[in-house]
C-alpha cells in the first residue's frame, strides 16, 4: 500500500455506499428501543438523541462503521418486565463505569487472551442464527412486506454485482416501510423533542438494576459487542478496532447518556456486518446515520410515529446481514467449537452457549497438549 492509499483509507467519505449502509442495523436498533418505549417510562425522542449523538463521535473516532446498538439482554429485560427509567438508568451507569475502567486498565486486552478464537466465531454463529431467527418473527407477522423487502434486497445484490449501481437495497426498503405506513395511516402529528432530563436512581434501583439486568448483559457485550465487532473490523477492514478502545468507547456512552435518559448502549458485530453490507466503508455511514436518527428524535418522537412503519421490511435486512455474519464465523479453527456454540445460542442464549464452548475449546487445548 503506497502513501496516497494510505491517506485515502484515513479519508472519512459521503457517498452514497455510505449513506445506504447507514440505515443497515436499524432493523436491529429500532424494535428493541420501540419495545422499551411502548412497555417502560422512557422517552423515545431522548434516547434517539443520544443515538444520533454517538453514533456521530463514533464514525469520527474510529473512520469505520462501527455501531451503536441498545443492549439487548438489558432491553429484552426491560421489555418482558416493564421496568422503570431509574432502573434502566442504574445498569448503564455501573456498565459504564465498569468498561470505562476496564479498557483505561487495558483489561480487555487481557481478557481477549484468554477466549480463543473459535468461540468468538461461535458468538458470531449464534448472533446470525438470532438474527435469522429474528427475521422469521418479522416474516410471519408481516409476510407482503417481508417478501417485498427481501426482494429488494436480492434484486439490488445481483444488479450492483453486474454494474457500477451502489447497492442501495436498505435505503430503498426503509424509504418504502415508512411510505406504506404514511399512506395505510396518514402522517401522524409530529411532537417536538423533548430535552433531556436528569434520572437520578435510588440505592435499590443500582441493586436490582446490578442482579437483573448488567450481570445477564456482562457475556454479551465482552464477546459480540468488543471481541466479535474487534474480529469482524479486522476480517473486513483489516483495521483493528482495539478491545480496550470499544471498551471506552462504550463506557463513555453509558455514563454519559444513561443519567441523563439515554438507554445503555454498545457496539455489535451484527450491526457492522449490517451496515458494511449494505455499503458502509467509512465513519461517515454513522455520521449520516446520526443525522437520520436526529431526524427521528425530531419528528418521530413519539412511539405511534414508529408503529406506523411495517414490521415486515426489517426481515429482509435482517436475513442479509446473518449471511455476512455468518461467512465471517466459517473463518473458524475450530469447526466444533464454532457450531456448537451457534446452535446453541438461540436455545440456552449467549452466556451459556459462551460457557459451554470455552470448556470445550479448553478441553481440546488440553488433550491437544497432552499428546505432545
Amino acid at each position: 500500500m503506497n502513501k496516497t492509499d494510505t491517506q485515502e483509507s484515513k479519508k472519512i467519505k459521503f457517498g452514497i455506499n455510505e449513506l445506504a449502509g447507514s440505515v443497515g442495523d436499524f432493523g436491529t436498533i429500532f424494535p428493541i428501543i420501540l419495545g422499551v418505549a411502548l412497555i417502560s417510562d422512557v422517552n423515545l425522542s431522548t434516547i434517539f438523541l443520544f443515538f444520533a449523538i454517538w453514533f456521530t463521535i463514533t464514525g469520527l473516532y474510529y473512520n469505520m462503521p462501527i455501531p451503536v446498538e441498545p443492549m439487548k439482554a438489558i432491553g429484552a429485560v426491560v421489555i418482558a418486565e416493564g421496568l422503570s427509567a431509574p432502573e434502566i438508568a442504574a445498569s448503564g451507569i455501573i456498565i459504564g463505569i465498569l468498561f470505562l475502567t476496564l479498557g483505561y486498565l487495558k483489561g480487555m486486552k487481557k481478557i481477549q487472551r484468554f477466549i480463543p478464537e473459535s468461540v468468538i466465531r461461535g458468538v458470531q454463529a449464534g448472533l446470525a442464527l438470532l438474527l435469522l431467527k429474528t427475521s422469521f418473527h418479522f416474516v410471519v407477522n408481516d409476510l407482503t412486506f417481508a417478501v417485498i423487502s427481501v426482494v429488494i434486497v436480492v434484486l439490488f445484490m445481483i444488479i450492483s454485482a453486474r454494474t457500477r449501481i451502489p447497492d442501495v437495497s436498505a435505503l430503498i426498503v426503509m424509504g418504502v416501510g415508512i411510505a406504506a405506513g404514511f399512506i395505510a395511516y396518514g402522517i401522524p402529528t409530529p411532537e417536538m423533542i423533548a430535552l433531556p432530563y436528569l434520572v437520578i436512581p435510588n440505592p435499590a434501583d443500582f441493586s436490582f438494576a446490578a442482579w437483573n439486568l448488567v450481570i445477564p448483559q456482562i457475556p454479551l457485550t465482552l464477546t459480540n459487542a468488543i471481541l466479535a465487532t474487534s474480529l469482524l473490523a479486522f476480517d473486513l477492514f483489516k483495521k483493528e478496532a482495539e478491545p480496550d478502545k470499544l471498551a471506552k468507547t462504550i463506557g463513555a456512552m453509558n455514563i454519559v447518556s444513561c443519567p441523563l435518559g439515554g438507554f445503555p448502549m454498545c457496539h455489535g458485530a451484527g450491526g457492522l456486518a449490517a451496515q458494511y453490507r449494505f455499503g458502509a466503508r467509512t465513519g461517515g455511514s454513522n455520521i449520516f446515520a446520526g443525522i437520520i436518527l436526529l431526524g427521528f428524535a425530531f419528528f418521530f418522537a413519539t412511539p405511534s410515529m414508529l408503529l406506523i412503519i411495517p414490521t415486515g421490511i426489517f426481515a429482509g435486512l435482517l436475513i442479509f446481514v446473518a449471511l455476512t455474519l455468518g461467512q465471517s464465523a466459517a473463518k473458524t479453527d475450530s469447526w466444533l467449537v464454532t457450531i456448537l456454540i451457534g446452535i446453541l445460542t438461540p436455545f440456552l442464549g449467549i452466556t451459556i452457549a459462551f460457557i459451554v464452548g470455552m470448556l470445550i475449546a479448553y478441553i481440546k487445548k488440553y488433550k491437544k497438549m497432552k499428546t505432545f
